[in-house]
Formats: C-alpha cells, sequence, structure tokens
C-alpha cells in the first residue's frame, strides 16, 4: 500500500499552506437553515486562489519539493482546477508548470492555465493520451509529477480547508463534502476525525457518476466509466491512497440526483449571494434529497469550488 498522510502532515502543509492560500471565510444563511432544519457552516473554497480548494494542495506540493526537485519545474494532466492551482502554485515558487490539457477542455479553463503561465500541451481527450503525454513531458523535463489526487502532498493540504473550518467554528455533528477523486474527502476526513472524533463525515456524489459509493459500499475501487453529471469536477475515479483513508476514516457517502443538485445550486447563488460550481451543491443536494439526516445538528459543508462558465447555467 502506497504511504499514507495523517493528520500530522495536514498540520505540516498548514504551515505552508496558510503563507500562500486564503483562509476563506465561513458562510451561514438562516433561511436555508430554515428550509432543512439544521444548522449550516458553509466553508468557502469558491473563495479560494484560483476559484477552488484545489490551490491547498497544490501549494503543499510545489513547495514542499527541495530547491533541486523544483528547478526542474511541475507536471501534471488535467482539465480543471488542479491545472490552474498548480499553474499558479508553481509561478509563485518561479518554477516551470507543465500542463497536458485534453484538446476539449472548456475555454474558460485554458485560459485561467495560461493566464497563470503555464506550458500547456493539449492532447486527445482520452486518459491513455493524457497519461503517455504526460510521461513524455516529464522524461524530457525531469519535471515532478503532481498528481491531481494521489498525491500524499496534494491530499494533506486538502486537509487544510476542514481543519481551518474546525479550529474556527468549533464542534460539529456532520461535516460533508463532494467526491471525485477523493483529495479533499480523505484529507477533511483526516483532520475531523483527529480533532472531532465523534463527528461524522459524509461524503456526496452524483449519482450519475457513482463510482465512490460503489466503491465504499463494496470495499474496493470500481473504476468510473462513462459517468454523466453536471458536477464536472466529481467524473474522476477513486486514488487508491484516497481510497484506504476514505475507508478507514469515512462514515458514508449518498449520492444525489441531477435536479437536486441544480436546485441546491440554484439556493445557494439565490441566498447567499455567491457563485458556486456544481460540484460544490452537491453535499446540500443530499441534505435536500433527505439523504443525510440534519434535523437540529450543527453541519460543516466544503464548497468545493465556484468555476463554471456563465455562458452555460443550468437554470
Amino acid at each position: 500500500m502506497a504511504f499514507l498522510p495523517t493528520f500530522k502532515d495536514v498540520q505540516n502543509a498548514h504551515e505552508i499552506v496558510k503563507k500562500y492560500a486564503h483562509r476563506t471565510p465561513v458562510l451561514t444563511s438562516s433561511s436555508i437553515n430554515n428550509i432543512v432544519g439544521g444548522n449550516l457552516f458553509f466553508k468557502c473554497e469558491n473563495l479560494q486562489k484560483v476559484g477552488a480548494f484545489k490551490f491547498r494542495g497544490a501549494c503543499n506540493a510545489v513547495f514542499s519539493l527541495s530547491d533541486e526537485d523544483a528547478q526542474k519545474g511541475v507536471a501534471t494532466h488535467s482539465s480543471g482546477n488542479h491545472a490552474a492551482a498548480l499553474a499558479l502554485a508553481a509561478k509563485m515558487r518561479g518554477i516551470a508548470a507543465h500542463i497536458v490539457m485534453p484538446s476539449n477542455s472548456p475555454e474558460i479553463k485554458k485560459k485561467a492555465v495560461a493566464g497563470y503561465g503555464a506550458n500547456i500541451t493539449f492532447c486527445e481527450p482520452t486518459l491513455q493520451a493524457r497519461e503517455n503525454t504526460l510521461a513524455q513531458i516529464v522524461a524530457e523535463t525531469g519535471a515532478t509529477e503532481i498528481h491531481p489526487y494521489n498525491n500524499f502532498n496534494v491530499i494533506a493540504g486538502q486537509g487544510t480547508a476542514a481543519k481551518e473550518l474546525i479550529e474556527d467554528f468549533g464542534e460539529f455533528d456532520i461535516i460533508i463534502a463532494p467526491v471525485g477523486g477523493g483529495d479533499l474527502l480523505s484529507g477533511t476526513a483526516l483532520s475531523t476525525k483527529y480533532l472531532l472524533p465523534g463527528c461524522k463525515v459524509i461524503a456526496a456524489e452524483p449519482a450519475g457518476a457513482d463510482d465512490a459509493f460503489r466503491s465504499f459500499r463494496e470495499k474496493k475501487i470500481i473504476p468510473s466509466v462513462n459517468p454523466k453529471t453536471i458536477a464536472d469536477g466529481l467524473l474522476t475515479s477513486l486514488g487508491d491512497r484516497n481510497f484506504a483513508i476514505i475507508m478507514e476514516n469515512v462514515d458514508d457517502i449518498v449520492t444525489v440526483s441531477e435536479e437536486k443538485i441544480v436546485e441546491a445550486m440554484r439556493m445557494i447563488w439565490e441566498r447567499m449571494k455567491i457563485i458556486i460550481e456544481p460540484s460544490s451543491a452537491v453535499p446540500l443536494a443530499a441534505i435536500l434529497e433527505g439523504k443525510i439526516e440534519i434535523q437540529n445538528k450543527k453541519v460543516g459543508i466544503i464548497l468545493s469550488g465556484g468555476n463554471l462558465d456563465l455562458g452555460k447555467l443550468p437554470f
């Protein structure tokens, strides 16, 4: 089994991350609380640098490199928030970032990554093409590959969001995060179970991309095959490191319908006046759908990001 991070690694990551990342605000909404009958605290990673929690993990990974390794740069394949996060973290350290992006990546994501000064290589939109192109670039440059989610320092960095939430607002009955590759969920679980052993950690996932739900039930990784969901940040399969942490520390994984994701997203936009992407709405969707019992409970929710194409809103 791959070497796994612990809460000590999250603490070490936080010493790095807090120098470069925002300590994002935690917002509440009395109108949403009245609708759901619980007390919700939203950790707003949509207001993080690059608009997503991904900056925490990328930042920790980049600034944990030795000077010798850093000089050769970093590399990854990603069509989403990790690409932008790694590009910005590398720019802040003054090193090169080599990003492999599928040719069909959203224009907004291409512009963001280019804007942070990364070297972008486009490839065919298949996992095989992404991995082959990345391997070639790493071989040519000697850059360190930073996997978007199945990476020790990335997981430790993502755990700093829940650590801050608990430090700022104390005890919780439940903390909920969305799950895709599993870095946010595994990091959240490490922090929560160490700081609040009695608090439940629950993940929410789209029913049309329910590989984590099925993997959790069957106690083995079931790959994501042809997922269909508006929550484009949650399409990937779980990493083995993430899965091992999830199996040990997560209490449950629930699935939600596309209709409820859209309803939850709209509710947060309208009632909290903040922009979130569909993936961020999945935890609230699980509450609205009655999948998580929160009556009279204090609940933390990680809002994972706010990057979406405003020309393609679902409402």
